[in-house]
């Protein structure tokens, strides 16, 4: 759904007008649909907005953070977005300004994240002209955003607005990008404000509510089902549905594996969790995704990580898929039971169906709970101590107990499938980079996690290699006091590109070997202002971390870590989940 030009202006019958800029209507208009917080950095398209926001920031309604790199700015609001489940909101200027966004933007999208982005452009009578720092930026993103507008007349940005806001939020979450050129937001015009439920999009309803034969069709297969399993995706932590899962789970005694974006969705602690499924998921997760005879997808979308060959992906099983975007369901598995809407309220349906319908709280043998606790004991993830240097699973282990409820989020490679296994934490405490896999996400998006909850441990498990990407935020974490910890688990390589070297290149080890020329951490982070720590040793980690938790401010950690250790379980592409390389021993025969 996207639009290049906006619909005539609507006016509240009540609502008084005021002469008022466009960038005015902009702020106001963020102010009044409960934004607190902005990412961004100027340049010459976007001056008067910011030019209103020094009005606004002077009287506290707003703050904004000065990033280093728009990037930083885009997973920032990304971050924010997803330790609140609010929208977040970023700005950057014309020509690079808006292209230095496009990879976060393209993240949210991926991930189906609730995100406004304000991206200035030059004046209206330039547009085309191949002016000074022009880009099309409405045409660049049209793939990556949920929705589009360009301002096109200042009286239209409140309007805009709010509808941006509604659509970003409602349905299925997606970022939305607003275009708005120089002289519209210097433009005055009869401004009306447009508030939070002012808007009424008859085009764009999405489907909340199950249709009531599917909800029947869905107890039917599970009250028969002796091998159930439910598989959690991203769609469940979206819909804050996870205190239904929980209920839905004990109701029938059905095991639980989650995706990486649906880690935090059901305790892992919990003896019915199987923990994560797919390419480095747990062995015994992948095993009871091949036995199970019923499979109940809840805001999960058949990745091909979780997959593997799709052919034999639950091949024995029925399938019940529910999500919230019809577009998803069938879309690379066809289930047997498609239910299109928000999946919170239809695991409600389910319940509420099931307690009048009065059916045994517990259908499935015993058979199938004991067969896959033999699997936890005999396949478990492992956490070695090799002789003379660090793990880093033992890391991210160590990190883990002493700060169980912290938000984590992750960059991209062997340290995310690392921490993906060895961090149990709640429902919107993992942020992570999940559909787009992308380098560098993490410390922006520790950054906008803190921003939002500054009285929460926020902690950032990157490697060498990603933390690179975009270790200029360093002077944002400083300038603002924000106090997230960084941890590096410092391998010298890049880690998941060696070990695919290793594995299917034979061992040509292809421009993957970060060592040379490797930064001294702990000295750039001082350098930045940032307190640096550099950790060498078992026997310094436990008293390192316990440090880095108790400094009042952002630090920098640096963990020199074994640097050929291999993330393990480990699905091969094209191979079935059963099939997977490090196991401790032969996998059982599914037949």
């Amino acid at each position: 759904m996207v639009a290049s030009n906006f619909s005539p202006v609507k006016l509240s019958p009540d609502a008084a007008s005021v002469k008022k800029t466009g960038a005015f209507a902009l702020m106001d208009s963020l102010h009044r649909h409960g934004v607190e917080h902005i990412f961004g950095y100027p340049g010459g398209a976007i001056l008067p907005i910011y030019d209103e926001l020094y009005r606004f920031e002077a009287r506290g309604e707003l703050k904004h953070i000065l990033v280093r790199h728009e990037q930083g700015a885009s997973h920032a609001a990304d971050g924010y977005a997803r330790a609140t489940g609010k929208v977040g909101v970023c700005f950057g200027t014309s020509g690079p300004g808006a292209t230095n966004l496009v990879t976060g933007i393209a993240t949210a999208h991926m991930d189906s994240i609730p995100m406004v982005i304000i991206t200035g452009q030059v004046p209206r009578a330039a547009i085309g002209s191949d002016a000074f720092q022009e880009t099309d930026i409405f045409g660049i993103t049209l793939p990556i955003v949920k929705h589009s507008y360009v301002a096109r007349h200042a009286r239209d940005i409140a309007w805009i607005i709010a509808e941006a806001f509604h659509i970003a939020s409602t349905g299925r979450p997606g970022p939305v990008l607003v275009d708005i050129p120089k002289d519209v937001g210097l433009e005055e015009c009869d401004y009306v404000p447009v508030n939070p439920g002012d808007v009424k999009l008859a085009s764009y309803r999405p489907t909340v509510k199950g249709n009531p034969r599917q909800i029947n069709a869905a107890i039917e297969l599970m009250s028969t089902a002796k091998k159930p399993l439910l598989y959690v995706g991203g769609g469940a932590i979206l819909a804050n549905a996870h205190e239904e899962v929980k209920t839905l789970a004990h109701r029938f005694q059905i095991p639980v594996t989650t995706t990486l974006m649906g880690l935090g969705a059901f305790d892992e602690h919990d003896p019915l969790s199987v923990s994560m499924l797919g390419m480095h998921g747990t062995a015994y997760a992948n095993f009871a995704v091949t036995g199970c005879d019923l499979l109940i997808a809840v805001g999960a979308r058949f990745d091909d990580r979780v997959t593997g060959k799709l052919d034999e992906f639950a091949s024995r099983a029925k399938v019940i898929h529910i999500d919230i975007d019809p577009a998803e369901v069938g879309k690379n598995r066809r289930p047997d039971v498609p239910i299109v809407g928000d999946v919170r309220q239809v695991l409600t349906q389910i319940l509420d169906r099931l307690d009048e319908l009065n059916l045994p709280e517990e259908t499935i043998t015993q058979d199938w709970l004991a067969e896959i606790e033999r699997w936890k004991r005999d396949y478990p993830l492992e956490v070695p101590q090799p002789e003379g240097a660090l793990s880093p699973q033992e890391v991210i282990v160590e990190v883990g107990r002493q700060a169980p409820n912290a938000y984590y989020t992750t960059d991209v490679g062997q340290h995310q499938m690392w921490a993906a296994q060895f961090l149990q934490t709640g429902p919107r405490r993992w942020i992570s980079s999940a559909g787009l896999g992308t380098m560098g996400y993490g410390l922006p998006a520790a950054m906008g996690a803190k921003v939002a909850l500054p009285d929460e441990e926020v902690i950032c498990i990157s490697g060498d290699a990603s933390f690179q990407m975009n270790l200029q935020e360093l002077a944002t974490l400083a300038q603002y006091n924000i106090k997230a910890k960084i941890v590096i688990i410092n391998n010298g390589w890049q880690g998941m590109v060696r070990q695919w070297q290793e594995t299917f290149y034979g061992e040509r080890y292809s421009s993957s070997n970060m060592s040379t020329g490797m930064p001294n951490f702990e000295l750039l982070a001082q350098a930045f202002g940032v307190k640096g720590m550099v950790v060498r040793s078992r026997d310094e980690l436990q008293g390192a971390i316990a440090h880095m938790l108790n400094h009042d401010g952002p630090v920098l950690m640096d963990v020199q870590v074994k640097s050929n250790e291999n993330c393990y379980p480990m699905v091969a592409p094209g191979k079935c989940n059963a099939e997977m390389l490090g196991l401790p021993k032969e996998p059982p025969n599914f037949g």
